[in-house]
């Protein structure tokens, strides 16, 4: 019994691990957007990697190799039709859907309502939760493919801009960023912004700071200015 218990416990170790490491591996290689799960194709798809992930950990009576087949060949299906919906519209459509407007110019799309099986009750909410309280502040609503709801509201209900008040900005010359973090400079961050370590060295030296060690954080603020914590 505990000789069975030693092997099954191995067996199963070992599944996980290797299960774990593939799915890390299809993760990376389906991307952000599956991640993200734009699309309701895309949360299907989740939902199903995850199933066909949990079948080969947890169930010693499952033959492994199959499983992991599976789970490989669901991911390549998957990726593929990434692929075509890139290279053809019409496919794009099809697999993900398109957005569908269901307000418009502050009309109820009634036909639109009942192709998504929605009803005034459903759309009153979803309008509440964008913070609509009103069906008469809405210029346009539309339901996303992903099931998400977007809102455009009358002009008079939009919330003024600087632009609108004619309020003065400050210039927005780099997106802000850590330069510094546990007292090493993240070249990464440099190389995208265009920067050079000497320029960091000698902002330091400008706040009185002579070595990197020095400073446990730094960001570069969008003026160019660095905010830093030693």
């Amino acid at each position: 019994m505990d000789d069975f218990l030693k092997v099954d416990f191995w067996e199963m170790s070992l599944r996980a691990s290797l299960s774990f490491l593939v799915l890390l591996i299809l993760a990376r290689l389906l991307g952000k957007k599956q991640l993200s799960q734009l699309t309701y194709f895309n949360y299907v798809t989740g939902i199903t990697i995850g199933s066909i992930t949990a079948d080969i950990a947890g169930r010693s009576e499952a033959p492994f190799f199959n499983g992991l087949i599976s789970l490989v060949w669901w991911c390549a299906l998957a990726i593929l039709i990434e692929y075509i919906g890139l290279i053809s519209s019409k496919a794009r459509i099809l697999f993900d859907g398109q957005p569908t407007i269901l307000i418009k110019d502050g009309k109820i799309l009634k036909k639109a309502l009942q192709r998504n099986r929605l009803n005034l009750d459903d759309l009153s909410m979803m309008l509440r939760k964008k913070d609509v309280f009103s069906l008469q502040d809405v210029h346009y609503a539309i339901l996303e493919p992903d099931g998400q709801f977007s809102v455009l509201k009358k002009e008079f209900k939009q919330t003024v801009t600087k632009e609108d008040m004619n309020i003065p900005t400050s210039t927005f010359i780099y997106l802000p960023s850590e330069i510094i973090s546990d007292g090493k400079i993240v070249k990464k961050n440099l190389i995208e912004l265009n920067l050079t370590e000497k320029w960091v060295h000698d902002e330091l030296k400008k706040h009185g700071i002579q070595t990197i060690q020095e400073v446990f954080y730094a960001e570069i603020q969008k003026d160019g200015s660095l905010f830093i914590n030693k």
